[in-house]
């Protein structure tokens, strides 16, 4: 397992750079616990650290050289951080923030508008100073997602840089600049074949950018797909029964928080609650949702594998994986066995995922029968299942 300081993060992005970040918390020793924790991985340097949201605009302003990451805390005096992210968006609409917030259903769902409005990922605070100076977990998880936005950016930046250098190519001369090249030949995704035997159930996995895509996925996918879904969602407690009304609300879906002993009925999508793994079990000829607190899969709990897994083996071949936007590779090895059991497995593309982690790892696993871009996997699953 690794060590909070060693986040499993690709080591063939590693940026030219450090990552820089600043931190927005109204408390010093949060503050003083957030730089601790970053400063354990050398690429990381903390660049400022303010106390609400109007002094984190006057640090994104005159800050030189640029933030590549802001951890912005929710609630804050003067300006909070749902008040200040637009603002800070604004400035510079590449910073990426994430959220930090104590688990209750209000910041749960102040959370999940936040993400609604730009922000890219969310980071629990554990409820006590004792709790967050020894989780382990809730450390890892923040220099793993301080790592891995940071690292996108610097790929945005050198992007722009390319462009505005003057990377030109006259007939096939290309002139060159002294910036390294973004342009890496990678291996052509290998695709299966669908599978023989038409789905009778969608399960579906994401983590960083998965309640914005899940929400875009779920309303294209056409309401003649009456099967029963069921949904991994890295997300913790309170968190999960916030999001699963959000989904119903905004997709014309009836979605739940899955509760153990649930029985399984067609038109439901079911949300794998926070902390629990959540599988599906046949039991007196009735398929039932059993929920577990086993340990994490892949650091994660609830994880998408567990649920792949038991899925495959109640559904065999009538069964359809969706692999949406997440950090890491949780739901590869689930999604491996839907296809030793003959079901198929359909991945969002790099372009349009936030993190293309958990469907970039199916992709190159050669394990998919479709890498779509998000406004057409809706369709792309409806002419697999219907």
């Amino acid at each position: 397992m690794a060590s909070p300081s060693q986040p499993t993060v690709p080591s063939d992005s590693a940026p030219q750079r450090k990552i820089r970040v600043m931190l927005v918390d109204d408390s010093v020793l949060v503050r003083g616990l957030f730089e601790r924790t970053l400063l354990e991985s050398p690429e990381i340097e903390i660049v400022a650290k303010v106390s609400d949201g109007e002094l984190a605009l006057k640090a994104l302003e005159s800050r030189t050289p640029d933030v590549d990451v802001i951890v912005l805390d929710i609630e804050m005096p003067k300006m909070n951080g749902l008040e200040a992210l637009p603002k800070l968006m604004t400035i510079d609409s590449t910073v990426q923030i994430i959220m930090a917030s104590t688990l209750t259903k209000r910041n749960a769902d102040i959370s999940l508008q936040a993400l609604n409005a730009g922000a890219k990922d969310y980071i629990p605070k554990p409820s006590s100073m004792p709790d967050m100076m020894s989780a382990n977990d809730f450390k890892r998880d923040l220099l793993e997602k301080v790592i891995t936005l940071g690292r996108i950016r610097h790929k945005v930046h050198l992007k722009d840089r390319q462009k505005a250098e003057g990377t030109k190519v006259e007939g096939k001369t290309q002139v060159q600049t002294g910036i390294p090249s973004l342009e890496k030949k990678s291996a052509p995704i290998t695709l299966r074949s669908p599978s023989m035997v038409r789905p009778r159930a969608i399960g579906i996995s994401s983590s960083t950018g998965g309640p914005q895509a899940l929400t875009a996925f779920l309303k294209d996918l056409p309401k003649s797909i009456t099967h029963p879904i069921f949904i991994t969602q890295h997300m913790p407690k309170t968190f999960t029964t916030i999001f699963s009304v959000h989904l119903s609300n905004n997709t014309g879906r009836l979605c739940c928080e899955a509760q153990d002993g649930d029985r399984v009925e067609k038109g439901m999508v079911y949300l794998a609650p926070g902390d629990f793994h959540m599988t599906i079990v046949e039991e007196e000829g009735q398929l039932v949702i059993r929920l577990n607190q086993n340990p994490p899969v892949n650091f994660c709990r609830p994880a998408a594998d567990p649920m792949l897994q038991s899925l495959s083996t109640v559904y065999g071949p009538a069964f359809i994986s969706v692999v949406l936007t997440g950090m890491g590779s949780d739901g590869c090895e689930g999604s491996r066995m839907v296809v030793e059991r003959g079901g198929s497995v359909v991945a969002q593309d790099e372009a349009t995922s936030a993190v293309w982690g958990m469907p970039g790892a199916v992709a190159k696993a050669g394990l998919c029968t479709k890498v779509l871009p998000l406004d057409m996997l809706g369709q792309g699953v409806a002419h697999l299942v219907l």
